[in-house]
């Protein structure tokens, strides 16, 4: 399984130790985003699902199989309704989101690293070695190009450009049209650092993303110039894995504000504007995190999940009842956080307190990826690459 996280320059044998439970920790990561991390998976056990009074119904609308995802996080995505999804070994479909109707299929000459992004007018989707491939709106290719790079982060597409990401930290600004390159901005590169995707967000007339070492930044869409940069969490510890800090899942914007989390940091709010901290608190999260109106939810390490304000970061509440079970990223679909597990199982958790009041069984496979919404139907994609449309009433 591909490990997530990258190690740049030789090690030491002092480090050997540390990269090998760094491999063992991306492995864990790849599974599905929150296993146990540094060895201690024996000691905690997933929590057994115990039976629940269903208060919300959730009727299973369609089905629809795109494909395995293999080691990879494949991120489906919405855009005018309709559901774009893909698979490892190079399928792209585009489905009808109420009725799971296939509006079109393509397929590449490599295997996928990405989910598909989408305007609704072009698709685009990364494969192995950087080939970043383009379709238009009837699943016709209309490019493919190479960014010399691994590309794990489902592109950016809006504006007339395809925005990618290459795990080396290389963020480049491609023609919607012909995917001529318009711009490339590169920063350092950190000595280790999750190689999972970091999402990007347009917000107003900034690219918004998350960096390795904590950072978040605003890129300028129409020359990639870094706008500001701000610090979400800083680095703990002496070892190298001990330091690891990045951003996971994608910032979220609401306003003048925009919220991320990182991994083994800290969950924060920032001024949109200028990156001007608003709070922070003490939070590891290997999945990202989700967002309503007034509250911000992730979960953590262990999978508890938890719900905090997001005008001054207090804990509104935490459940713990699917503890250890390597939860997905979340999505808030009405009054509900949905999010998916290990084994398969779609959770539907009350925005007030936590508490689970639906639960829906897939294929059995992992769900890393967040569930979607395509206007009234939540779409869930498993890891085994099956589609699956639900209609909370």
């Amino acid at each position: 399984m591909t490990s997530l996280l990258s190690a740049v320059g030789s090690a030491s044998s002092q480090r050997g130790g540390a990269l090998a439970r760094a491999m063992a920790v991306g492995a864990c990561l790849a599974v599905l985003g929150g296993c146990s991390l540094f060895g201690k998976e024996d000691k905690h056990p997933p929590a057994e699902l115990k039976p629940i009074t269903a208060t919300l119904s959730v009727r299973q609308a369609w089905k629809a199989g795109v494909g395995k995802s293999g080691p990879y996080i494949l991120q489906p995505t919405v855009a005018d309704g309709k559901v774009y999804a893909s698979s490892n070994g190079g399928k792209v479909v585009a489905l009808e989101g109420a009725s799971g109707r296939v509006l079109w299929k393509a397929e590449t000459d490599v295997d996928l690293t990405t989910g598909p992004g989408s305007d609704g007018n072009v698709t685009a989707v990364a494969g192995e070695k950087g080939v970043i491939y383009a379709f238009d709106n009837t699943g016709k290719q209309i490019w493919k190009k190479q960014v010399n790079g691994e590309v794990l982060s489902t592109p950016l597409v809006g504006n007339g450009m395809v925005v990618v990401r290459t795990t080396d930290t290389r963020v480049l600004g491609l023609d919607a049209q012909n995917g001529d390159r318009r711009w490339i901005y590169q920063r350092s590169q950190a000595a280790l650092n999750l190689r999972a995707g970091m999402g990007m967000v347009f917000a107003g007339d900034g690219i918004v993303m998350g960096f390795p070492g904590g950072k978040l930044g605003v890129l300028a869409p129409s020359n990639g110039v870094l706008r500001w940069e701000s610090t979400v969490s800083y680095p703990k510890g002496v070892s190298e894995i001990e330091r690891l800090n990045d951003v996971t899942g994608s910032p979220v914007v609401m306003g003048r504000q925009v919220c991320a989390t990182t991994f083994q940091g800290r969950i924060a709010c920032l001024e949109l504007s200028n990156g001007q901290p608003q709070w922070a608190r003490d939070f590891s999260s290997p999945a990202g995190l989700a967002q309503d109106e007034t509250t911000l939810f992730a979960s953590d390490e262990r999978s508890v999940v938890h719900a905090f304000d997001r005008q001054n970061g207090n804990e509104r509440w935490k459940d713990d009842q699917l503890q250890n079970r390597r939860l997905g990223i979340p999505t808030v679909v009405g009054r509900s956080v949905v999010v998916g597990d290990f084994e398969g199982y779609v959770h539907f958790l009350s925005r007030d307190d936590g508490q689970i009041v639906a639960r829906m069984k897939t294929d059995g496979s992992a769900i890393g990826a967040a569930p979607v919404l395509a206007g009234q139907t939540l779409v869930v994609q498993t890891r085994d690459g099956d589609l699956y449309g639900y209609v909370p009433d």
